[in-house]
């Protein structure tokens, strides 16, 4: 879906040059701006670097195990459907501690894992479950600790400040998560947003057997 977003773009720009007589200037800017994506990506190396080693250090040290025992007890409450002692439980609270501290490289496995070991809990593996829902959306909307990335792009940009960023990326994305249980939950409840199948002629709906 995303290449074909990217053709639209390009092909509106083209379109749009040729039709304005500046044709000249979209060929430029495309090489100007391909070049400064270079050098921005290059920048990012050595900052990248510093972070995921302080990172990976955080990780060895047990701050990951840390935050996943004291998010425990509110992760039980989140997915009602998973027993508490299943690994896909394990492996959630591993994933959304790692995606706080930044650690993207090691929460994506992590997720991928969790959604493995959701599905072996699924009782329709066609449809996914209010807990699958919930855990997307969480991984998706992602409380961010330390956005390393954003950090690393202001440095490279020469920000006078690239710290300020902090506060404002805990903000949204504390909201984005907030938003994402809440809407999930919500959705839930809904009739409409309930899927019915036949099993055994019984009529049954997502994580519920009527």
């Amino acid at each position: 879906m995303l290449n074909y977003v990217w053709i639209f773009l390009i092909s509106v720009s083209i379109i749009v040059g040729a039709i304005n007589g500046k044709l000249q200037a979209v060929t430029e800017a495309a090489f100007k701006y391909a070049g400064v994506a270079v050098d921005i990506a290059i920048g990012l190396i050595g900052v990248m670097a510093l972070w995921l080693g302080i990172m990976r250090i955080a990780e060895k040290a047990g701050l990951v195990r840390l935050l996943a025992r004291a998010l425990r007890p509110v992760m039980t409450r989140l997915f009602p459907g998973v027993p508490a002692d299943h690994p896909a439980m394990g492996a959630m609270i591993l994933n959304i501690s790692a995606n706080w501290l930044g650690l993207s490289n090691a929460a994506t496995p992590l997720g991928l894992k969790a959604m493995e070991e959701l599905q072996k809990i699924n009782p329709n593996k066609d449809i996914a479950t209010d807990d699958m829902v919930v855990f997307l959306g969480l991984n998706t909307g992602s409380i961010t600790l330390i956005p390393a990335t954003i950090l690393a792009v202001r440095v490279q940009m020469g920000s006078a400040a690239p710290w300020e960023i902090i506060g404002t990326t805990i903000f949204a994305s504390t909201c984005a998560s907030i938003t994402a249980v809440i809407f999930a939950k919500l959705f839930q409840r809904m009739p409409v947003f309930k899927i019915k199948t036949k099993n055994n002629d019984t009529e049954i709906t997502n994580n519920e057997e009527k």
